[in-house]
């Protein structure tokens, strides 16, 4: 008998973990938040803690970049101006323990190498000279970077400086993941223009007034995300300060499959980052091992018979992104079929739902799509819509009977 509940026991744990959404296929995760995203079609994969508040520390300085390339982008600025830096972003005045790019007086320094000096010694003078470069003071290029993170939905997302350095700037492991998703999609040049990019020399002779050209002082320093090359990965950004921990955005990808893991709050001790890269390595091991992007193949959609309409058939439109994330196991040997009501009649207006395409695999069925009209669909005329009423009546009367 005390085996008999003791069975029982593990048998409601165990419904009631599977109920949650726990698996023993699991990664273990030692920072404090952690999230896994298929980066093309938003799939949360894993989450610890996704909606805890934490400082991004430098993981900030991907905003500051993304608003710089947005005015690129527009032609509000150019990669290769080149100006000098402000005295608000010398070295000399960034606070105690700042990571520098060393910017000084005198310089002559262009937006992308100061973007270089974000992404690689995740410089803390270089964030303030691009606030600088594209609004006229820091406060009003903040003020840029909070209706950017409002705009993209990051509720729990606020900055009160552009580099990091500071606890009041705050974000979740979610909001950052879904704002690495955007940043990859929105800049996919990036990653290999600066984020994957090995090491930042500066300053170079070119950078320096000519009587010191030919001393100029280089520093030469290594990307400080040491997981590069890993699994695919290409990017993103690091981070860290004492009231954070260490942070890290990572981005990598195999084969059709991209993912986006954002990790925050590894200890802020000795060995802390070693932990934090230990958590990177196992979720994107986990997730590249336990899922992948499909990105089926579509065929022309057949159309769809219109009932009393001035036209007879109507073009058919999905209503939903065609990729999905599936099971490693999952997604050979696609096949897809088209399930549309019995009747359609109009008027019906562009986007109205009229079936679903179904997809299978090898394995049994794996999604369901919404499949709606393509078009405004208007009424037909009296004569119309007379035939065909008196068409369905037969139609249904011959189902009927047989």
């Amino acid at each position: 008998m005390r085996n008999f509940f003791l069975s029982l026991f593990c048998l409601v744990v165990f419904v009631l973990a599977s109920a949650k959404g726990f698996s023993a296929e699991t990664v273990a995760i030692q920072s404090q938040s952690a999230v896994l995203m298929d980066a093309e079609t938003g799939s949360l994969l894993f989450a610890k803690n996704k909606d805890d508040l934490i400082p991004p520390a430098s993981l900030t300085k991907l905003m500051t970049i993304h608003i710089a390339l947005s005015d690129v982008a527009n032609g509000a600025a150019s990669l290769d101006n080149v100006a000098r830096p402000p005295k608000e972003s010398w070295a000399v005045n960034q606070p105690p323990r700042s990571s520098l790019m060393f910017l000084a007086d005198g310089q002559n320094v262009s937006l992308r190498e100061l973007l270089l000096g974000l992404a690689i010694p995740s410089g803390n003078d270089a964030a303030v000279a691009v606030a600088l470069r594209c609004a006229p003071s820091v406060e009003e290029f903040v003020e840029r970077m909070n209706k950017e993170a409002a705009a993209l939905g990051l509720s729990h997302t606020v900055f009160v400086e552009p580099s990091g350095i500071s606890e009041y700037n705050m974000t979740t492991a979610y909001d950052y993941a879904v704002f690495c998703r955007f940043y990859v999609k929105t800049h996919p040049e990036a990653l290999e223009m600066f984020h994957s990019v090995d090491e930042f020399a500066y300053p170079k002779p070119e950078n320096v007034p000519t009587a010191y050209r030919t001393k100029p002082g280089t520093i030469t320093q290594k990307n400080r995300n040491t997981l590069l090359g890993f699994l695919g990965v290409d990017g993103l950004k690091t981070g860290y300060i004492d009231e954070s921990g260490y942070n890290i955005a990572l981005t990598a990808k195999q084969g059709e499959t991209r993912l986006i893991a954002v990790i925050l709050g590894a200890l802020a001790s000795d060995g802390g980052d070693r932990v934090r890269d230990a958590d990177g390595r196992n979720l994107l091991e986990w997730g590249f091992s336990h899922y992948k992007t499909l990105r089926p193949v579509l065929g022309e959609l057949p159309p769809v018979r219109v009932w009393k309409s001035k036209q007879q058939y109507v073009s058919l439109a999905i209503e939903e992104l065609l990729s999905f994330t599936v099971r490693i196991e999952r997604g050979n040997e696609l096949s897809f079929k088209a399930e549309l009501q019995d009747v359609v009649v109009a008027p019906r207006v562009k986007g109205d739902r009229v079936g679903e395409l179904v997809l299978y695999d090898s394995i049994g069925e794996l999604r369901r799509i919404p499949l709606v009209v393509a078009e405004d669909i208007e009424r037909g005329g009296f004569w119309t819509r007379l035939l065909d009423t008196i068409r369905l009546f037969f139609r249904n009367l011959r189902r009927r009977s047989a």
